[in-house]
């Protein structure tokens, strides 16, 4: 073959193979931008549907036991589709830049909300060239410039504090002097207050257990024993402990507490035993007090009735509690301690139901039942809490005042409907069943239609368990009986300041800075709302 025919045959199998390679870029960005486009539908569509039950739970109040755990779900889902959607994305841009026929899909966003002002600022300024990159001229006018913020981490820094006291010899007298040693929040002082208030919120703020964390310093080039750092959560337990006081003593002093439990495994010889947090807030804000809320947990190893009966020994207020037998003999004791049940619990008895996704999830293939009296009970007690939701955060006397009106008769209403349907039914009937719930103490349901601070539910102590019971995912169980009494302390700590709307780390760190020198009288402003108060103070005064 000669030479000129081979070299066109090589020119044309050249331009074959890169109209070739086109196609199968095209073809690539065309599959790319199609997966774009998908993937940006499919987030779009969890987006609507988690906004829908949003907007469900907003106008519908707790019409769904399930809603909170939905809610959880679907913005899990909702998460990872977007992040699907932004990876398609950037993989059709990659795939249309080799090809000039097709697009890249570009998804449309929401506007981009700006940074909080109060967040530090750090100008890297890109100077405008001395000279026109056009036609070399240096007569130059400055315009304003082009301002993009972009949000950024400063990685956490481990630093060793040298603390040098300088010592000195009188050549008189021989004397040696040197100023007194600082106080170190534990012994040996190897650790400085951020660094243990770190170690202390990730335990038990976080639930990152401390073999996780030893593990995290060890690649950060900090090698530290296990038995190192738990020797530093025990000493902060110790030095906190009079601040647990103080709020123990701020919690029973309310006139109005919510009380429930959650499990908390705790390992036993052979086993794991099942043991408990107790928890008690204090929370006026729904009536209109000016209390600040705070939270009060215990442990014990059992749930027998003793314990919330010791935790309570002196309580003479109202109880917001679900209806646990063993609560039951604290309020037979001469009537110094009033019952208020949790309407949430007894709703839920007859939403269950009507509830055909719970069904169709306990029984596979089995046609659910909707129970149109137990829907005809819902109905009335979907408008007594529609009612309270419109009046929370007003005084006791507004809110005991639009109950005589405007609730009384709707519970009227349903007391004698369930009275009437009873006795209707058999009594393993599942209606009857829900209704017993709530005949069986029926003072303790309508105590609120006589005193405006009772709240129609006892979701405030539930709320506050919720962290520890994701946190058992974690730490799966409790090593010790002291080992679970610390934990309850750290709890109603950490949860009393997130209740107050303040950093629990950044107010631990604070107080272990300070708590060696304050005296004891004084050990009230380092609470949760007074250590909040006096920062506002503090940032009020360097504004002005």
């Amino acid at each position: 073959m000669p030479a000129s025919d081979a070299s066109d045959e090589i020119f044309q199998l050249r331009a074959e193979l890169a109209a070739a390679r086109e196609l199968v870029w095209k073809a690539e960005a065309e599959a790319a931008r199609v997966r774009a486009v998908n993937a940006d539908l499919l987030a779009r569509n969890a987006h609507l549907e988690l906004m829908n039950e949003k907007m469900r739970r907003d106008k519908y109040g707790a019409s769904s036991e399930r809603s909170r755990r939905l809610l959880d779900q679907l913005e899990i889902t909702f998460a990872q589709l977007e992040a699907d959607a932004s990876a398609a994305e950037i993989e059709g841009e990659m795939a249309a830049a080799k090809t000039a026929t097709v697009s890249a899909f570009k998804r449309k966003r929401t506007t981009r909300r700006d940074f909080p002002a109060d967040l530090p600022r750090e100008d890297v300024v890109i100077p405008a060239p001395d000279v026109c990159p056009c036609c070399g001229s240096d007569d130059l006018s400055h315009l304003p410039a082009s301002i993009t913020e972009t949000l950024e981490k400063v990685p956490a820094r481990h630093k060793v504090i040298r603390t040098v006291r300088e010592k000195v010899s009188c050549r008189r007298c021989e004397a040696i002097s040197q100023p007194p040693a600082p106080f170190h929040v534990t012994p040996r002082g190897m650790f400085g207050p951020h660094f243990l208030a770190s170690l202390v919120f990730q335990k038990y703020g976080l639930h990152q257990p401390l073999n996780s964390q030893r593990d995290r310093l060890e690649g950060e080039g900090i090698p530290l024993s296990l038995s190192t750092l738990a020797d530093q959560i025990g000493a902060v337990s110790v030095a906190v402990k009079p601040l647990f006081l103080l709020l123990e003593a701020h919690v029973l002093a309310a006139g109005r507490l919510h009380a429930d439990d959650t499990t908390v495994p705790l390992l036993a010889k052979y086993k794991t035993d099942i043991a408990r947090i107790w928890d008690y807030v204090r929370d006026d804000r729904p009536f209109g007090g000016l209390s600040p809320p705070a939270v009060l947990c215990y442990y014990s190893r059992n749930r027998k009735g003793e314990h919330p009966r010791e935790h309570l020994a002196g309580y003479t207020g109202i109880l917001q509690v679900d209806r646990f037998a063993g609560f039951n003999e604290m309020f037979l004791r001469g009537g110094a301690m009033i019952r208020a049940n949790c309407w949430a619990h007894a709703r839920r008895q007859f939403f269950e139901l009507v509830d055909v996704a719970r069904q169709l999830k306990r029984r596979k293939g089995v046609t659910p039942l909707v129970s149109p009296l137990a829907a005809e009970a819902l109905e009335m007690i979907d408008r007594i809490f529609a009612t309270e939701q419109e009046i929370n955060g007003q005084t006791a006397d507004e809110r005991l005042h639009v109950r005589q009106e405007q609730v009384a008769p709707i519970v009227g209403e349903l007391e004698d409907w369930m009275r009437e349907t009873r006795s209707t039914l058999s009594r393993h009937d599942p209606v009857a069943t829900a209704i017993a719930y709530l005949l069986g103490d029926w003072d303790g349901f309508t105590a609120f239609l006589g005193d405006g601070r009772i709240c129609l539910t006892n979701n405030a102590a539930e709320r506050e368990l919720r962290s520890v019971a994701r946190g058992r995912k974690a730490w799966l169980f409790v090593g010790s009986d002291r080992g679970g009494e610390r934990a309850a302390m750290m709890f109603s700590l950490i949860g009393t300041a997130k209740l107050n709307g303040i950093d629990p780390l950044a107010w631990l760190a604070d107080v272990l800075a300070r708590i060696a020198d304050m005296p004891q009288s004084r050990l009230e402003e380092l609470l949760p709302w007074n250590w909040k108060a006096a920062q506002q103070a503090e940032r009020s005064e360097m504004a002005a």
